[in-house]
């Protein structure tokens, strides 16, 4: 089943006002955060209210994630533990680098809900260079690995490669990061945009990754949101192409051609099985708006 995931709103977990609110905006999803968002001396009450939030329900079709801190830090085995126990859609682990990282975290997680996915945030040199293997993992499924999260600035800071706007320098990495998940039949999205108030170089690296085939982003301000599902939903003229070359190959005449014409056009059977994605993301889209 697809799933949109256009848009996934960090939401602090120390922050009780915050996590209310994501239960009512038009976000695909909500990252609930027990890392970067929340103070040393506040993540024992950031894990308690996360998991008082998940119980509670009522975050309605959007999709449910929680993020625990890194592997290096004493506090990720309380994070799994209560993850776990909560059951939300999916937890994103910070600074994945290795198939030995995604072993620790399924061991730790152990039998918990089946259903959960882990989401690797690709973050460290390390991670971007086997990304391939990391991605390979998901073949056993106690990995339960759902697909990455790139992360532009830890990477940026980690290699030294500058953030600029268009990110022309970190293109190879992420088309790197991206074929690995496609490999595999994973997802991947692309990290937030810090500059909150600049809509518009917002919405020119939303584009950017569309073109790049994330599958959405994460945000870190519901001010970022409108733009990114605009930009993330197939538009409709591209949906009702999609019908059209899809009622095409229905015709009892072509059923047995790999092209057709259509509209002056060469359409190839490849066209078709892209043409259903489009349908079935804009309809899933249609689906969490009704």
């Amino acid at each position: 089943m697809i799933r949109p995931r256009r848009s996934l709103l960090f939401m602090p977990g120390s922050n009780a006002r915050a996590l209310e609110k994501a239960r009512n905006l038009p976000v695909d999803g909500v990252i609930l955060d027990l890392e970067d968002a929340v103070a040393p001396d506040a993540k024992a009450v950031a894990r308690d209210q996360i998991a008082q939030a998940v119980a509670a329900k009522g975050f309605g079709k959007r999709e449910v994630w929680i993020r625990v801190n890194a592997l290096d830090t004493p506090w990720w085995k309380d994070d799994l533990d209560m993850a776990g126990k909560a059951a939300p859609d999916g937890i994103l682990v910070p600074k994945i680098s290795s198939v030995a990282d995604l072993i620790a975290i399924a061991d730790r997680l152990g039998n918990a809900d089946p259903s959960i996915r882990v989401w690797a945030m690709i973050e460290t040199a390390r991670a971007v260079l086997d990304a391939e293997k990391i991605a390979a993992a998901s073949r056993d499924s106690k990995t339960r690995l759902g697909g990455f999260v790139f992360g532009p600035n830890d990477i940026s800071r980690e290699t030294r490669i500058r953030m600029k706007p268009g990110r022309a320098e970190m293109i190879p990495m992420i088309s790197h990061c991206v074929l690995a998940t496609r490999a595999h039949g994973l997802e991947i999205l692309d990290g937030p945009y810090s500059d909150i108030a600049n809509i518009d170089g917002f919405a020119a690296e939303c584009a950017q990754s569309r073109d790049l085939g994330f599958d959405g982003k994460t945000l870190i301000h519901p001010s970022h949101i409108a733009a990114c599902n605009a930009i993330f939903t197939p538009p409709a003229d591209e949906v009702e192409l999609a019908r059209k070359i899809i009622a095409a190959f229905e015709k009892p005449e072509n059923a047995s051609r790999g092209a057709i014409q259509l509209d002056g056009r060469m359409v190839e059977r490849l066209h078709a099985e892209m043409a259903r994605r489009t349908i079935a993301i804009a309809d899933a889209i249609a689906a969490m708006a009704s």
